[in-house]
């Protein structure tokens, strides 16, 4: 697997087009991050990391509206790509959906969102989009 990131957000892009309750994926400690700000965020229900034994793996519950079944994430995009990264200082950090959405940055101070990284003053890789 060359990109494991867009492997994360395909499997979870695929879960919510088949309306799935739980995805599991391949952990590491970029997506684990990851899918700490996703529900901190409230763009998922809950998560749990795994370990058996060799593979560890995450589970993620998955939020859906429980009157139109309309999932919480409305788009998973990719930004950053093995073989293009795009880079942003934090003056000119991306705003998703005129700031209703989040745009998740790989900085020297760990993995944030674009207004954690803009308060705190910091660039970085811009991973992904989510809205």
């Amino acid at each position: 697997m060359t990109d494991p990131i867009a492997d994360y957000l395909t499997r979870l892009r695929n879960a919510i087009q088949a309306k799935h309750r739980v995805v599991e994926v391949p952990a590491s400690k970029l997506k684990k991050e990851m899918t700490k700000i996703l529900f901190e965020k409230g763009y998922i229900l809950n998560y749990k990391f795994e370990d058996e034994g060799v593979f560890k793996t995450i589970k993620i519950a998955l939020k859906y509206n429980p009157i139109t079944k309309i999932s919480a994430i409305k788009s998973l995009e990719r930004a950053s790509s093995p073989g293009l990264r795009q880079y942003a200082d934090h003056k000119h950090l991306p705003r998703v959906m005129n700031g209703l959405g989040i745009a998740i940055i790989s900085t020297s101070q760990g993995v944030m969102t674009d207004k954690e990284a803009k308060t705190k003053n910091v660039g970085g890789e811009v991973l992904c989009y989510i809205q």
